[in-house]
């Protein structure tokens, strides 16, 4: 426990490991540079990006002068976007295929009804996706009906036959169909349809085991961190934000079970931020994430804190992710389970503009707050404290959910 509460911070590396996206590093890059300087104006504290000096893992260097304290910080984005971009290279027919595979999966194994008793938020952001394909179809196949009708009709009023009048108008309007389909494909980054139904597909496709270019990653981004480890740092940290949170759980484990972190090094601390675990861990491959949600849940050489707020409906909010996973042992010690508290930490302006930004709030957590409370991102990823020193005084957000709902609780095939 001595490692953990190490409190003086002057050099850190900080590992992110980013949710199921397909952007480029470089947004997240400008993302915290642009909300940096928003909440050291805001905070009263100075901070400055530079390019990263070392080569490998893409990222950027941060100094800080905080408390009047100097730190310097190493930043390191954890790619898995290419794998990402792969699995959404689906045409219009292969995403409709997804959908039906994908609800058969959540709906035939019990999970959907399940999640529904944690958080209804990002559940019907789960339904989202397939209501709105539905949706789309459906407004295709009724411009494709009409317009189809209307051709058969007007080629017989010019004396077309009937058997040809019919196959234009049907070619036509499968093609007009087509057509809108296409175009609502194009304006996905308006609507986030097919994004977020390939995003919960990949989950669903090995029914929640990792694939095998997902876990050959997993090594590479356990191998960067062990390399930290070996360095002159003070800490250590490693951020899992969305589905890269559970992707961290593993990953960590890995590093622990095989005894990859060197006594007297640096502390080694994670921070989950907007944990969508469950709608992994509900899923009955899971084995190998609910058997590491089990084993972090119980170690003691990293501090593991888990931050949500119920005003991000994409994420489940204040959901213990080892305990409603049915996984969590007698002696659990982790995650602390904290709140972001937007409605505390946004003004009442801020607040209202970013209310019904669903997609927006669940970057939050990566952004500046105008009325901050002991959750600074640029603090904690920056600052001169330690994750451990941050928080060990914090007890659990009283609202946490730690019921066990989940169905599928075995943590072996």
């Amino acid at each position: 426990m001595s490692e953990q509460v190490r409190t003086n911070v002057t050099r850190r590396r900080v590992f992110y490991i980013p949710g199921y996206d397909p952007i480029p590093p470089r947004r997240y890059r400008e993302l915290y540079r642009k909300e940096g300087r928003a909440q050291a104006a805001i905070s009263g504290y100075e901070l400055g990006l530079s390019p990263k000096a070392s080569t490998g893992t893409y990222g950027w260097h941060i100094d800080t002068r905080i408390d009047g304290q100097q730190v310097q910080t190493d930043m390191d984005v954890l790619l898995w976007s290419d794998i990402v971009q792969d699995s959404m290279r689906h045409t219009i027919a292969a995403t409709y295929g997804e959908m039906l595979r994908t609800a058969w999966v959540y709906i035939g194994t019990g999970a959907l009804w399940r999640l529904m008793r944690l958080r209804k938020g990002p559940v019907i952001a789960a339904l989202y996706p397939v209501l709105m394909l539905i949706l789309q179809g459906v407004l295709a196949l009724v411009l494709g009906g009409a317009l189809a009708w209307a051709t058969a009709g007007l080629l017989a009023q010019f004396g077309c036959p009937d058997w040809l009048g019919a196959a234009a108008g049907l070619a036509f309007g499968l093609g007009a169909a087509w057509g809108l389909l296409a175009w609502f494909k194009r304006l996905d980054g308006k609507f986030f349809v097919y994004y977020l139904m390939h995003d919960y597909a990949y989950s669903a496709r090995h029914r929640g085991a990792n694939p095998p270019e997902l876990e050959t990653r997993l090594a590479q981004f356990g191998a960067a961190i062990r390399d930290a480890l070996q360095q002159d740092y003070d800490e250590v940290l490693v951020v899992g934000h969305s589905s890269g949170a559970h992707l961290g759980v593993s990953i960590i484990a890995d590093l622990l079970r095989a005894g990859e972190k060197p006594d007297g090094g640096p502390a080694l601390a994670f921070l989950t931020l907007g944990q969508v675990v469950p709608m992994v861990s509900f899923l009955p491959e899971a084995w190998r994430l609910r058997a590491d949600l089990a084993y972090m849940s119980t170690q003691e050489a990293v501090f593991w804190l888990d931050v949500t707020a119920p005003g991000d409906g994409c994420a489940f909010a204040l959901c213990d992710p080892v305990a409603v996973s049915g996984v969590a042992p007698s002696a659990q010690r982790w995650p602390l389970v904290v709140s972001a508290a937007f409605t505390q930490t946004l003004s009442a302006e801020r607040w209202k503009a970013l209310r019904w930004r669903f997609f927006r709030l669940h970057f939050q957590y990566l952004c500046a707050f105008d009325r901050p409370k002991d959750y600074d991102y640029f603090k904690i990823t920056a600052g001169p404290l330690s994750l451990a020193a941050r928080f060990s005084h914090r007890g659990p957000s009283q609202s946490r959910i730690v019921s066990p709902v989940n169905k599928f609780r075995s943590v072996v095939p």
